[in-house]
């Protein structure tokens, strides 16, 4: 898991580079921004299995639009208010001087956009799941079409369509993002089909899974 406690950047690569598996939690400020994109670039390109919760959708988004599409200065709002290229925004319709109360709090609807998505097939859903969420940011709707060309794809939205909930990249054995924490929801004896898919992905055991229609349990 890489958090936001160590202060070289080239330390986080160091860890990463030992690991199965790549899991960037949620959080606020800049702290530790630039090990994380570091550590999403080498598990995207290394292909290691890469889970970003809320924080860590944003990370992905920031590299890729960094380091495929060639987006130097692309960055969240939140770290460079005077970024050229704003992937990650502060949500319209919140408010900066009354910060609690103005969170996209609690459990929200997230529609499918594919019935092919790896996320569809773990949570065994065509249509829409439900999370809970807690953020302020999100990645910008405007800058959804040329994000799509780096091969993310945003298979979750919210039911307006506009803010972004799931991405996937495309030619990668588990590389997801998501706004919303599912691990608010998941328990010891009922994990989150999102993390018992990044395990099982870290382990060279999610195709197996996927393709066994007793698939519910291990």
């Amino acid at each position: 898991m890489v958090g936001k406690y160590v202060g070289m950047a080239d330390s986080y690569l160091s860890v990463v580079k030992n690991a199965a598996c790549v899991l960037v939690p949620g959080g606020f400020g800049d702290r530790g921004v630039n090990g994380m994109i570091l550590a999403a670039k080498y598990a995207r390109e290394n292909k290691v299995p890469y889970l970003g919760i809320c924080l860590g959708m944003q990370i992905s988004v920031i590299e890729v639009a960094r380091n495929v599409l060639s987006l130097e200065r692309a960055n969240s709002s939140e770290f460079d208010d005077q970024t050229p290229n704003p992937v990650v925004i502060f949500m319209p319709e919140g408010s900066k001087t009354h910060m609690g109360s103005t969170m996209r709090l609690g459990s929200r609807r997230t529609l499918l956009q594919s019935r092919d998505c790896l996320t569809a097939k773990l949570y065994h859903s065509s249509d829409y799941v439900d999370e809970r969420h807690r953020h302020r940011y999100e990645v910008n709707p405007d800058m959804v079409s040329i994000l799509e060309k780096s091969g993310l794809k945003f298979v979750g939205k919210d039911e307006t369509g506009n803010r972004m909930e799931i991405l996937e990249l495309t030619d990668h054995p588990f590389y997801v993002g998501t706004q919303f924490h599912p691990e608010f929801k998941s328990r010891p004896g009922r994990p989150s089909p999102l993390f018992l898919g990044f395990i099982l992905a870290s382990i060279g055991q999610l195709e197996s899974y996927l393709q066994n229609p007793q698939n519910g349990s291990l």
